[in-house]
């Protein structure tokens, strides 16, 4: 026990003289603890929703108010038509939208049924069928209503036509009818691997090197210090191509996930995705000391915020508003939209084109910081 108690004692001086680790390790659980006790919730609140309001009545508009003044759902428009109702859904704008047909207060007031059409983006399985139990249970309320007024009016033995009607929803999901949890995770996975295997890998290659000693006579051949990082981090480039044209053949062939968009454009979305993951490991390399430094500096401060803050697994949408600006400064959350589009929506750069331009933002940035201060550490 004394000989274990002195080489106790031994580590914890280390851990004291080393202060970046100090922090990783006592400050960085702190961190993802709050962060996460916010984030990490699988409840569905503000789900966006658009209405195509093809009645403009004072009955459709108060099924309109019902869905506005419903903690559950965020109005994010109101249009006229069903198809301008569509494009919301594509962009990702929102996750529902409901179709109140023309003649809808007409119907109610001729006591007949009229139905509504509510659709729903399936990307996401479980938020989807959440939202529509909850847009099912604001429609019900309502026909309850006027089920109410219809039985008040026989009681008070008004005329017929003075009697309402009732509705009916008709529910349709998009992008992923079966509502299939697989559809919407394994695109998520796939970003996920590639940030794991690249960034571990760039990041511990140019440590590896500053712990054997040969980065200095690395330093001191003809090789440029551009040149230098290009040929170390460019075999790991090849490595995150090879491995998305792994998984992806995994995942059409044995999961028999639905790819409706282009793969042409998937691969070069992978391109600039692994221009971020590259340059971040890089980045990693320039403030670790040792391989082990470097690997939970990546799992602590990067991976586990970038899984709970991205989308990955909890809808942004559901996070505290406090949180969600945060959620910017994720690389992952812009992969995920990309991939999620073209997997599941079918859609092109029209459409995901601000995700493609922030992405490459954040790559651009975080290698040009990665490289200016490899240049320092260098001089």
């Amino acid at each position: 026990m004394r000989r274990i108690r002195f080489l106790v004692w031994k580590e914890l001086i280390e851990l004291r003289r080393d202060p970046r680790l100090l922090v990783i390790v006592i400050m960085a659980p702190i961190i993802q603890l709050v962060m996460l006790g916010y984030a990490a919730t699988t409840d569905v609140r503000n789900v966006p929703i658009v209405v195509a309001d093809a009645d403009r009545s004072e009955a459709s508009r108060e099924l309109v108010r019902r869905f506005e003044a419903s903690p559950s759902f965020t109005l994010v428009g109101v249009v006229e038509h069903a198809s301008d109702a569509a494009h919301y859904l594509d962009d990702g704008r929102a996750w529902m939208a409901l179709a109140i047909p023309p003649r809808f207060s007409e119907a109610l007031a001729g006591g007949r049924t009229e139905t509504l059409q509510l659709v729903a983006d399936g990307s996401d399985a479980n938020s989807a069928g959440v939202s529509l139990g909850y847009a099912n249970t604001l429609l019900s309320a309502y026909a309850q209503e006027l089920a109410q007024a219809r039985a008040s009016a026989r009681m008070a033995q008004l005329a017929p036509v003075g009697i309402p009607g009732s509705i009916e929803a008709r529910v349709r999901v998009w992008f992923n009818p079966r509502l299939e949890s697989r559809d919407f995770m394994i695109p998520g996975i796939i970003a996920l691997l590639l940030l794991v295997v690249t960034t571990n890998l760039s990041s511990m290659a140019i440590v590896r090197e500053r712990e054997l000693g040969t980065l200095e006579q690395l330093n001191v051949t003809p090789l440029g210090r551009l040149e230098l990082i290009i040929g170390k981090l460019l075999p790991y480039a090849i490595v995150g191509l090879v491995d998305v044209a792994l998984v992806l053949t995994v995942s059409l062939l044995w999961f028999q996930i639905p790819l409706r968009g282009s793969v042409v454009l998937l691969f070069a979305m992978t391109a600039i995705y692994l221009l971020t993951t590259l340059g971040l490991g890089l980045f990693v390399s320039t403030i670790s000391s040792t391989q082990q430094q470097a690997m939970m500096t990546t799992t602590f401060l990067f991976f586990m915020p970038m899984v709970y803050l991205s989308g990955f697994v909890f809808p942004i949408e559901n996070m505290p508003a406090v949180i969600q600006p945060f959620t910017y400064l994720i690389p992952l959350r812009y992969f995920l939209v990309i991939l999620r589009s073209l997997f599941l929506k079918g859609v092109g750069l029209e459409t995901f084109w601000p995700e493609a331009l922030s992405l490459l933002g954040w790559g651009v940035g975080i290698l040009g910081l990665a490289l200016a201060r490899s240049s320092k550490r260098s001089a």
